[in-house]
């Protein structure tokens, strides 16, 4: 339940994902937000189409809106895909999925219904998956499912940014550089325009290696760092 995970503990960190501490879910997202370590992750179709789920009306933190497959929060020193492979079974009823990390979103992000504050240092974690496989969400997790184009997705969020996750985009473009192949290259610096949503991007920095899945801009890239949770 979204509720009892309040109580959970997240990893506190600094600018560069260095750990430094710990907090609860709750606390770290009261405003003005505490920047922690969490993960997206990106489950894509063989045709390349990524699955999306509407958040629940129940969460504390945009409800409603439209976001990556599945996110969360790993506990202080834990394994980054296990923490996600958890949240996949739990939110989706799906996996374990193999998970290779394709980058690193910085942001922050204050929801205006709510108050609550996204302020996270988030692992973005991509995994195939056939959408023929079952799929049995958790109502209390999600309202709906679709499966969509990533390219295309932008541009909807750039149309209509108050129907989505403010992290979507940012997450949605780690992917875009990972499939291009080219993730050290000119289209890294894709931060440098304005965001896609309602969030300040704070920084960005290149993949980790593989696991086996407000607004206005300003920016400074994250140094390079292991990952190993």
């Amino acid at each position: 339940m979204t509720s009892s995970r309040e109580a959970h503990l997240v990893e506190l960190v600094d600018e560069t994902g260095r750990p430094t501490g710990a907090t609860t879910v709750d606390e770290a997202h009261q405003a003005p937000g505490r920047l922690h370590r969490a993960f997206s992750v990106l489950l894509v179709a063989p045709d390349g189409r990524m699955l999306l789920q509407q958040r629940a009306a129940g969460k504390t933190r945009f409800p409603l809106r439209w976001g990556n497959s599945c996110c969360g929060h790993p506990p202080p020193g834990g394994s980054l895909t296990d923490a996600a492979n958890l949240r996949v079974r739990e939110e989706l009823g799906a996996g374990p999925v193999p998970l290779t990390e394709v980058g690193v979103y910085v942001y922050r992000a204050e929801d205006p219904v709510t108050g609550r504050v996204e302020h996270e240092y988030d692992h973005v974690l991509f995994g195939r998956f056939t959408p023929g496989d079952p799929l049995r969400p958790d109502p209390t997790e999600i309202a709906d499912l679709r499966w969509v184009d990533p390219a295309g997705l932008l541009a909807e969020i750039d149309a209509e940014p108050q129907r989505y996750a403010p992290w979507l985009g940012g997450v949605t473009e780690r992917l875009l550089r990972h499939r291009a192949g080219d993730p050290a290259g000119p289209a890294a610096r894709l931060d440098a325009g304005e965001p896609a949503g309602p969030a300040t991007r704070l920084g960005s920095h290149e993949p980790a290696a593989a696991g086996s899945v407000g607004t206005g801009a300003s920016l400074e890239e994250a140094p390079e760092r292991s990952v190993g949770r």
